[in-house]
C-alpha cells in the first residue's frame, strides 16, 4: 500500500496526519521516510514516528511539514521506493481591512469590480453580495461572476445596479468564508454612455491542459452596449457533442469527462449590433503514466544475462529511470539502461536485489518493482530423478530426460554398461526400442561447483491388443446388453479399463452401467436401456506403456416421441380436420398415427374414426368423423412404429362442433297411472351429448284410440322425462297412442315409435252382495260373497274386514283381513301364525305382497319384452312365479294364471314336509333370481329379496306343519282364529 496525497485544513493542525506505507517480503521489511528528498531522522524527531510502515505526524506545522514524502521499504534482499505523496495545508486568510474607493460610471457603460482575493491554499469559489447579506448578485446575460478571477462583471450598467458590492470567498476544503470591504457603484451625472462594440474581459489561456476524464470549464464574458450575446464554436467546425453544457447565458462552456476527441481549438464570440469580438484558445489532452508492460520476478544462474523491459502510456510521453535498491542505475560496464530497457550481462551474485522501473511525465510518476535472484549451485536431482522402472512398448521411441537443478547449467553424460553418450540438452532418445535396449541407464551432471548422478531401469514389453471389442448394435428400449472389451497384454503390465459415452467418462454409481470382467476384460453391461443411451461408446484400455481404444455405435429403438402442435381446423357438426407435427421416430420409422378424443361425457380417451381410416407415418393431417354435434372435444395424437405406440401428444385446444337438427328420439316411451282425468306420459331423456345444439326440448304428441288428429305439446326442459295431460273428459283407463319427438335451435328432430298407454284408473263403483259366513271349525270361519258381474272399472281383488269379540260389549277388537289380488290366499295361510304373535303381526307373506304391489305396475313392460306376452298374460305369469316361491303348486292355478281374463284362485294343496320344502327351495330361488334379473331391480333391492327368500324357507317347515288342510280364495276366504 502506497501513500496518498493529503490536504489538511489549517484549523486541524492539532490533529495527527498519517501517510500509509505497507510492503510484503521475506524477511519482513523495514521502513524509512524522506521529505523533499531528505531522509527523515526519526530518532531525533519527536513529532514524527513510525507505526508499521506508516508515518504519523503530530502537532502539525504549516511551514515545516508541507512538501513531498516518499517511503522506502527494505530487507536483506533489497529496497524499493513508494510513489511520492504531497502533504499540503488548506487555508484562507482574511481580506485586508481598508475602505475601498467608490466606482463611478455612466449609465450604459460596462464595469469590472475587483475582488482582490486574499492569500489562500485550496480550491476557492466566489460570490458577490449586493447591498446586504444574503442578497447575492444573480448572474444573467448582463452580470457575471468569474470563478477564475473572482471579479464581478457588469456588461451594461443600469440605474438599478447602483449600490454596495461585497466579494465573498469560500474555501471548499476548509469550508471557511471571508468577506471583502464593500465597493460602492455610483452613476455619473455627465451623461449616458453611447453604444459601443463588445470588449471581452474574461477569456481563457491560449493553451489549456486537460486531464483525461476531468471536467473542463472555459469562461468568456464581454462588456458592451447593447449587452453582447456570447456564442461558442470549435475551430475545426465540428459540432459540440451532447455532453457539452452551456451555463450563465453561455458565459461558461463545460466539457465533462474530457477525452482525446475533445482536444483542439475553441472560440468564444461576443457580438452586438455594433460589432463583435473573439477570444480563442486550445485544449491540450494530458494523461498521467499508466503501465502497459512490466517485468516479473526473475531467477537467473550466475553468468547468465538479464533483460527487462517496461512500458507506460501517458500524455506527454513518459520518461523512464531504473532503480536498484532505491538507487538510480546508470549505464556502465555490464549494465545498459535505455528508454525503459534494462540489460545486465554476465550476472554476478552482487547483481541480486530489488529493481524498480519508474515512468514519469509532468502530470505524474509511477513505480513498478521486481526481484532479481542470482543463483549458483552444483547439480541437484532432488525432485527430478529418473524413474526407478520405466516400461516401454517394443517398437516405440523412449525419451529419458536428465534435468538437474544446476547454476550454471551442467554438462550431461549418459551411461549404459560400457556405452557412454554425451547429451547437450540432457535428453536421451531411443528410437524403435526392442528387448535388447532394456537395462539400467545412469545420467551424470557436472558444473564448476560439483557433480551428481541419477539411475533408472528400462523394461521393454510386448504390445497390448484388443482381441474382442464392441460392435455397432441396434437394441429396443428396456432391454439389456453387454458391450465386450477384451485384451491380450504383457503379464508385467497393469491393465485398466474405462468407458466413455458420447465423449463423457461413464462414472461409477450410474444404475444403468456396470463394468464386468477380470484382468483382461472390461465388458460394459447396460441395463434397462433408454432412448438417451443411444450414441458412441468408447472402450479405453490403459497400460503402463500405452493406451488403446475401441469404438461402437449403439442405436436404441423405441416407441415414437409424442407428436406436437396438434391443431384443429375446419370443424363441422360431425367432423373436424386435425394437423400435427411429427415427433422423433426413436430409431424406427413411424408407421401410422392414432387419434383419440375426449369429451365431458366420456370416461377417459376414446379412439375415433378418421378419414383416411389408417393414417400412415408420412401423413400429418386427418379428418375425424362420426362426431356428435354441439359437443366440446379435445384431441390428441399418438404415433406408432415397429416397437410400439408412443406417448400421446399434448392435448389440443378444446373445440366445439357445429350445431345440427337432433337425430336421436327419446327412448322407452310409456306411461299410465296418475290421478283421475290424467294421462301420464314418460320417456327416457336424450343424453346431452346427443342434443346437437342449444334450446333443446321435447314435443309430446298423443291422441285417443281411434282418433286421427294428434295433440302436440312442447317442453323446453332438456332433462324432462314425464308429462301429465289433464282433462276432465278423459275416461278412466282409456287407451291412447303416444309418441315423443325432439327439437333444438336448428329445427325439429325425429319422433319415437308410437306406443299405447292408458289413462288413470279410478276405484270400483260397485260392491259385492250376498255376504254370509259359516263356522268351519273351532278356529275357522268361512266367508262367502257374490262377485261383481259387471263394472266399468277394472277389479283386481276384494278386501274382507272382520271383528273379534271378547265377550265384553264395551270392549271389542277390530281386525281387517284384506283380499288384495293376488295376496288374499297368502294372508289366509298365515292366519295361525298371526294369532300366535298378536294382532297386526308382521309376516313374510305380507312383505312379499308389498313387493308384488311394487313390481306389478312398474315392471310390466320389462316382463312383456322378455316373455313376449300381453300385459294381462305377463301379470299372470309373474304372479304365478311368486306364488310358487311360497309353496303353492296347482295345475289348475297355473292354467288360470295363463288366462288373459280375470281369474279365481283356489289353493288345493299345501306342502307340509320340510324335505319337499327344501326341494322347492332350490327351484324357487332360481325362479326369483330370474324374476329380479328381468325386472332390472337396483342392487340393494336385489339383495333384500335374496335374503328374504332364504330366511323364508328356513321357516317354511313350521308354517306348513301348522296348516294341514285346504284353504279357498274364490268368492270366499277361511279365517282362522
Amino acid at each position: 500500500m502506497e501513500p496518498g496525497d493529503l490536504f489538511i485544513p489549517v484549523e486541524s493542525i492539532e490533529e495527527e496526519a498519517t501517510l500509509t506505507c505497507d510492503a510484503k517480503g521475506t524477511p519482513p521489511p523495514q521502513y524509512r521516510w524522506s521529505l523533499n528528498g531528505t531522509l527523515i531522522n526519526l530518532g531525533l524527531d519527536r513529532r514524527r514516528r513510525l507505526s508499521g510502515g506508516n508515518l504519523i505526524i503530530s502537532s502539525l506545522d504549516r511551514h515545516q511539514d508541507v512538501g513531498m514524502y516518499q517511503c522506502m521499504a527494505y530487507n536483506t534482499v533489497g529496497a524499493i521506493l513508494s510513489r511520492r505523496a504531497s502533504l499540503q495545508f488548506a487555508y484562507l486568510d482574511h481580506f485586508k481591512v481598508h475602505t475601498r474607493s467608490a466606482v463611478s460610471v455612466r449609465e450604459g457603460q460596462g464595469v469590472v469590480l475587483l475582488c482582490g482575493t486574499p492569500t489562500s491554499s485550496g480550491d476557492l469559489t466566489y460570490a458577490w453580495v449586493f447591498n446586504e447579506y444574503p442578497y447575492f448578485v444573480q448572474q444573467d446575460n448582463r452580470r457575471f461572476v468569474s470563478q477564475q478571477t473572482g471579479n464581478l462583471y457588469i456588461a451594461k450598467v443600469e440605474p438599478s445596479d447602483v449600490g454596495n458590492y461585497t466579494c465573498v470567498v469560500m474555501n471548499s476544503i476548509t469550508k471557511g468564508k471571508v468577506h471583502s470591504s464593500p465597493t460602492s457603484l455610483i452613476l455619473r451625472t455627465d451623461g449616458v454612455m453611447g453604444e459601443y462594440e463588445p470588449k471581452i474581459e474574461v477569456n481563457f489561456p491560449d493553451n489549456v491542459p486537460a486531464a483525461k476524464g476531468s471536467t473542463v470549464t472555459l469562461e468568456c464574458f464581454a462588456l458592451g452596449n447593447p449587452v453582447p450575446e456570447i456564442t461558442w464554436k470549435r475551430a475545426n467546425g465540428v459540432p459540440f457533442p451532447s455532453k457539452v453544457k452551456m451555463k450563465y447565458s453561455n458565459a461558461v462552456l463545460e466539457i465533462p469527462s474530457f477525452q482525446q476527441d475533445d482536444t483542439g481549438g475553441y472560440e468564444c464570440v461576443a457580438e452586438n449590433k455594433m460589432g463583435k469580438n473573439t477570444a480563442a484558445g486550445r485544449l491540450a489532452f494530458y494523461a498521467k503514466p499508466q503501465w502497459i508492460q512490466t517485468m516479473k520476478d526473475t531467477a537467473l544462474a550466475i553468468e547468465e544475462r538479464l533483460h527487462w523491459e517496461c512500458r507506460a502510456n501517458g500524455r506527454p510521453r513518459p520518461s523512464y529511470t531504473w532503480l536498484k535498491n532505491g538507487q538510480q542505475l546508470l549505464s556502465e560496464d555490464r549494465i545498459h539502461v535505455e528508454d525503459g530497457v534494462l540489460s545486465v550481462s554476465v550476472l554476478t551474485l552482487s547483481d541480486a536485489g530489488m529493481y524498480q522501473c519508474v515512468a514519469e511525465n509532468k502530470h505524474g510518476i509511477i513505480y513498478f518493482a521486481a526481484e532479481l535472484m542470482v543463483l549458483a549451485s552444483p547439480p541437484d536431482f532432488t525432485g527430478n530423478v529418473l524413474r526407478a522402472l520405466l516400461k516401454a512398448k517394443a517398437g516405440t521411441t523412449v525419451t529419458l530426460e536428465c534435468k538437474p537443478q544446476a547454476y550454471p547449467l551442467a554438462s550431461i553424460l549418459w551411461k549404459k554398461g560400457n556405452l557412454i553418450t554425451l547429451s547437450p540438452d540432457g535428453t536421451l532418445r531411443l528410437a524403435n526400442v526392442s528387448k535388447s535396449d532394456a537395462g539400467s541407464y545412469t545420467c551424470f551432471a557436472r558444473n564448476r561447483f560439483g557433480m551428481s548422478s541419477t539411475t533408472g531401469r528400462l523394461l521393454v514389453t510386448d504390445p497390448t491388443r484388443i482381441i474382442q471389442g464392441p460392435v455397432n448394435m441396434e437394441i429396443i428400449v428396456g432391454e439389456s446388453i453387454v458391450l465386450p472389451c477384451q485384451v491380450a497384454s504383457d503379464p508385467v503390465l497393469d491393465v485398466s479399463f474405462s468407458w466413455a459415452f458420447n465423449g463423457q467418462l461413464i462414472a461409477k454409481g450410474d444404475g444403468h452401467f456396470e463394468l464386468v470382467g477380470g484382468r483382461t476384460a472390461g465388458d460394459l453391461m447396460i441395463r434397462n436401456i433408454q432412448l438417451y443411451h443411444a450414441g458412441k461408446y468408447i472402450c479405453v484400455v490403459d497400460t503402463d506403456v500405452e493406451s488403446l481404444s475401441a469404438v461402437a455405435v449403439l442405436i436404441v429403438k423405441g416407441p415414437p416421441s409424442p407428436p406436437d402442435s396438434v391443431t384443429v381446423e375446419e370443424v363441422t357438426d360431425s367432423t373436424a380436420q386435425l394437423t400435427w407435427s411429427p415427433g422423433r421416430d426413436n430409431g424406427s420409422p413411424i408407421t401410422n398415427y392414432l387419434i383419440q378424443t375426449r369429451t365431458p361425457f366420456t370416461v377417459g380417451w376414446q379412439r375415433v374414426n378418421t378419414v383416411p381410416e389408417i393414417i400412415d407415418g408420412n401423413t400429418l393431417t386427418a379428418t375425424v368423423v362420426d362426431l356428435n354435434a354441439w359437443v366440446e372435444y379435445e384431441f390428441r395424437v399418438l404415433a406408432k412404429n415397429s416397437v410400439g405406440v408412443g406417448e400421446p401428444s399434448p392435448v389440443s385446444v378444446k373445440t366445439r362442433t357445429e350445431d345440427a337438427v337432433p337425430d336421436a328420439a327419446p327412448g322407452d316411451v310409456g306411461g299410465g297411472g296418475g290421478s283421475r282425468s290424467e294421462l301420464v306420459i314418460t320417456w327416457e331423456p336424450v343424453p346431452e351429448e346427443l342434443q346437437n345444439g342449444e334450446s333443446f326440448g321435447y314435443i309430446i304428441a298423443f291422441r285417443a284410440f281411434g282418433e286421427v288428429t294428434w295433440t302436440h305439446v312442447a317442453t323446453s326442459a332438456p332433462g324432462a322425462s314425464r308429462y301429465v295431460y289433464r282433462n276432465d273428459s278423459i275416461a278412466p283407463f282409456s287407451p291412447f297412442h303416444v309418441k315423443v319427438g325432439t327439437y333444438n335451435s336448428k329445427g325439429q328432430g325425429p319422433f319415437s315409435p308410437v306406443v299405447t298407454i292408458y289413462s288413470a284408473e279410478i276405484e270400483p263403483s260397485g260392491m259385492p252382495a250376498g255376504v254370509w259366513a259359516r263356522s268351519v271349525s273351532a278356529s275357522e270361519i268361512e266367508v262367502n260373497w257374490q262377485a261383481l258381474s259387471f263394472t266399468p272399472e277394472r277389479v283386481l281383488g276384494y278386501e274382507v274386514h272382520f271383528t273379534l269379540l271378547n265377550g265384553n260389549r264395551n270392549h271389542s277388537q277390530h281386525n281387517s283381513n284384506a283380499c288384495h289380488h293376488p295376496c288374499c290366499t297368502l294372508k289366509a295361510i298365515t292366519s295361525k301364525l298371526c294369532r300366535r304373535h298378536g294382532n297386526g303381526c308382521f309376516s313374510w307373506a305380507t312383505v312379499i305382497a308389498k313387493i308384488i304391489q311394487f313390481f306389478v305396475p312398474t315392471r310390466q313392460k320389462t316382463c312383456q319384452r322378455v316373455f313376449k306376452r300381453t300385459k294381462e298374460n305377463c301379470l299372470s305369469t309373474c304372479l304365478f312365479m311368486l306364488l310358487s316361491v311360497i309353496g303353492y303348486h296347482d295345475t289348475e292355478l297355473r292354467n288360470s294364471l295363463h288366462s288373459p281374463v280375470p281369474f279365481h284362485i283356489r289353493a288345493t294343496s299345501v306342502m307340509s314336509t320340510s324335505t319337499l320344502c327344501t326341494f322347492y327351495l332350490h327351484i324357487h330361488i332360481h325362479s326369483i333370481l330370474f324374476m329380479v334379473y328381468i325386472s332390472v331391480l337396483p342392487f340393494a333391492l336385489y339383495t333384500v329379496i335374496f335374503y328374504f327368500i332364504l330366511l323364508y324357507y328356513l321357516s317354511c317347515t313350521v308354517v306348513f306343519l301348522l296348516h294341514s288342510h285346504t284353504d279357498y280364495c274364490d268368492n270366499r276366504i277361511s279365517l282362522r282364529g
